[in-house]
């Protein structure tokens, strides 16, 4: 999405020599969306496509404003989060902590343009962003070309309450090799011995993530925010 220049690239390049993995990245952990109500949400129906601007006129049950961004290969017809192939095409979008299957609509807060979408990914993975969509999405909301865009997030249906419940755990990466990533593995799995520890590839490298017993909210956001800066960048992360 973005062109820099030779001597930019042949700088990256001779640090990435020197640094390996990129291990001692700065913590980023991503808290869990504000408390709403437990009684304002709706029953998730029809398929993930189907919700429209004119059926969903209401006031949303949770609002969000930050950075979001797009992405398309490699992850293009490979399975996401939900356990579906991940088609570039459509509109939908990736979150970090709301259900999966929420309806959401996402607006482009300069030009005005919003569409609505399903939660059917897990991510952004990168600090500072708040929501990955696909490259459908992101012509429809006229950000395709820039690549990022500071967006509202407005939720309207979600399978499962935000505030309560769920599956958690505790994503650190990418690494550019599989060996540094199962080193840190080996480490945390001593360091949380009633956790499950697991290292595995992504579309973008290898990823740890640590998931506590039961996949305990409470326990998720301690683990992440007692990570060591030189333990990785880590990503608080709902599974369901």
């Amino acid at each position: 999405m973005r062109r820099t220049g030779w001597i930019f690239a042949l700088a990256a390049s001779l640090l990435l020599a020197v640094t390996g993995c990129g291990h001692r990245a700065k913590v980023a952990y991503a808290p869990a969306p504000p408390i709403a109500a437990p009684n304002n949400y709706p029953p998730s129906t029809g398929s993930p496509d189907s919700g429209s601007e004119e059926s969903h006129r209401g006031q949303p049950i949770f609002s969000e404003v930050g950075i979001a961004s797009w992405y398309g290969p490699p992850y293009n017809n490979h399975r996401g989060a939900n356990g579906r192939i991940y088609d570039e095409n459509a509109i939908t979008a990736a979150h970090r902590t709301l259900p999966m299957g929420s309806l959401i609509r996402v607006t482009d807060l300069e030009t005005g343009r919003s569409a609505m979408m399903r939660v059917t990914d897990r991510g952004p993975f990168v600090p500072g962003r708040i929501l990955d969509v696909s490259v459908g999405a992101a012509k429809a909301l006229g950000m395709y070309r820039s690549g990022i865009a500071r967006v509202r997030i407005d939720v309207y249906e979600t399978p499962e309450p935000i505030d309560a419940g769920g599956r958690w755990c505790v994503q650190i990466g990418a690494f550019r090799h599989s060996g540094s990533a199962k080193k840190l593995e080996q480490h945390l799995a001593r360091k949380y011995e009633s956790a499950s520890v697991i290292e595995f590839q992504g579309p973008t490298g290898y990823w740890v993530r640590i998931r506590p017993e039961n996949g305990n909210h409470s326990r998720a956001v301690e683990i992440a925010k007692n990570l060591r800066p030189e333990e990785g960048e880590a990503y608080l992360v709902r599974l369901d």
